[in-house]
């Protein structure tokens, strides 16, 4: 397979972080490169590098910055998955930039008209939900939240060999009739859609717990779910820590802490690598800015079985 190439300048722990994520992912057997500057990166050690001389920084307004610095690692990796020299590219970097340089460089899959980031959200001893769009599209049209659940859907089925995801759209109530205008006029869409397993409007209470596979939203909307739970996370881990981990801990504290470990470990966003851009025609991984080794290794893992698994041709004939 033609190799992932991984953005070696973008994230908060750049590039240190990156370059040792690619080396376990290597170890491991998947071809990677990486993009970046070669006046800023040392000792690679033998790792494949494609020259790119400028940096998209993470405050940076996406589209301008994408349209001003050409020769940017985040667009020249786009550029490489567009030209096929490489099946998927991995970026920790600015989460707008990576969106846009994808779309102007790999172009949107015939028929779609919006692409979303469909963001993996785990859950203890079970199949992690999706959520999308988490923050490519801020302002939706019903007919587009409608694409992003039959992309959603597919992205389920490819990844976790779901046979029948259970699409849900976020609202404010069950009922069909709770929401604003867009949710009540893409709950009309899809529950005429009979391309999809639609179980009708979810609460925010139902994103970690509620009977349902995929969450659609606009991207405001799925971004403000996104940024509440991590910060709920951080906090409850935080509180725990403190509470049972302390000067003062006892035996009981400290066998919570270790019972705790398990279920934190299956949390934490690191293991799924990062959130997949659908509906542009290449595989296009975005991790967390603060994304680790960890993190890069799992996103270059979940790019070559992506790639293998044929999600864009999937997601193509799903919307087509």
């Amino acid at each position: 397979m033609k190799p992932v190439v991984v953005d070696a300048m973008g994230g908060d722990n750049a590039p240190n972080a990156i370059i040792e994520g690619v080396r376990q992912a290597l170890e491991g057997g998947i071809s990677v490169e990486l993009v970046g500057d070669p006046d800023l990166l040392d000792d690679l050690g033998g790792l494949t590098l494609n020259p790119a001389t400028e940096v998209i920084e993470m405050a940076e307004e996406p589209g301008k910055a994408v349209r001003l610095k050409k020769d940017s690692s985040i667009v020249r990796a786009a550029e490489l998955v567009r030209d096929g020299h490489a099946s998927a590219m991995v970026s920790a970097g600015n989460t707008g930039a990576v969106a846009a340089a994808a779309l102007l460089r790999m172009k949107r899959l015939k028929g779609v008209q919006r692409p979303a980031i469909a963001t993996v959200i785990p859950v203890p001893s079970g199949t992690p939900k999706i959520l999308l769009d988490s923050g490519a599209m801020a302002d939706c049209q019903a007919d587009w939240l409608q694409q992003f659940a039959r992309m959603g859907s597919t992205f389920a089925k490819v990844r976790y060999e779901m046979r029948e995801p259970r699409i849900g759209l976020v609202s404010i109530g069950e009922e069909p009739e709770k929401g604003n205008q867009l949710v009540k006029e893409t709950h009309a869409l899809l529950s005429r859609d009979s391309s999809i397993n639609f179980v009708g409007n979810v609460e925010g209470r139902d994103v970690l717990e509620g009977e349902v596979d995929v969450l659609v939203a606009d991207g405001f909307t799925g971004n403000v779910i996104l940024k509440t739970l991590e910060g709920t996370m951080q906090f409850l881990v935080g509180q725990i820590v403190s509470v049972l981990g302390g000067e003062n801990a006892t035996e009981v504290g400290l066998e919570a802490l270790n019972l705790l470990a398990p279920i934190a470990a299956e949390l934490n966003p690191d293991a799924v690598g990062g959130a997949m851009l659908l509906g542009v025609n290449g595989v296009a991984i975005i991790s967390h800015g603060s994304a680790g080794p960890t993190a890069i290794t799992n996103a270059c893992k979940v790019a070559q079985d992506m790639v293998e698994r044929d999600l864009v041709g999937e997601l193509a004939a799903a919307i087509g």
